[in-house]
């Protein structure tokens, strides 16, 4: 079952009676039959996307990894995470923020022990912290437009796997 905790990628465990294969063989007949979602089979993992007139940039994936245990039946680990191409991106402004903000905290240092004028760096600084929360309100936002979807894609694969 899905949490209420705050995550950052919500992931769960699942414990079935079916074996990897007969779970690989469920999601595969649920790709030629759906009209809908989208759903590829990698291996043992299982991407499952909202429906085209469902999605927006904020839109969740399902990806499930399915491991075979002891007793010959299967677990699977499933989470949720923004399509790939939008994760990559707030990655790299997170990341392009973070290293930009140290620059110019090196160059307010350097400026501040030559006695010339800050204002600049400081500037700086301030409109990198802005940035910053501004990415942060953004992915939240993206986060709870992407909820219901997260909900819709988890009730389709229980009934999938039945």
């Amino acid at each position: 079952m899905l949490s209420n905790d705050i995550v950052l990628r919500p992931r769960f465990k699942l414990e079935t009676k079916d074996t990897p294969q007969q779970l690989l063989e469920k999601f595969k007949a649920a790709k030629l039959d759906e009209s809908e979602y989208t759903i590829s089979c990698v291996d043992d993992h299982v991407f499952i996307k909202l429906p085209n007139r469902k999605e927006h940039f904020w839109s969740p994936q399902l990806h499930l990894e399915i491991f075979k245990t002891e007793d010959n039946t299967a677990r699977i680990h499933g989470f949720f995470g923004p399509n790939p191409t939008v994760w990559t991106m707030f990655i790299f402004l997170h990341v392009a923020v973070g290293i930009l903000f140290m620059v110019n905290a090196i160059w307010l240092y350097s400026n501040y022990n030559l006695n010339n004028s800050i204002a600049l760096q400081i500037t700086i600084a301030i409109a990198l912290i802005i940035s910053w929360i501004f990415l942060y309100i953004a992915g939240s936002i993206g986060k709870k437009k992407g909820k219901p979807g997260m909900r819709e894609l988890y009730d389709y694969m229980l009934k999938i796997i039945g």
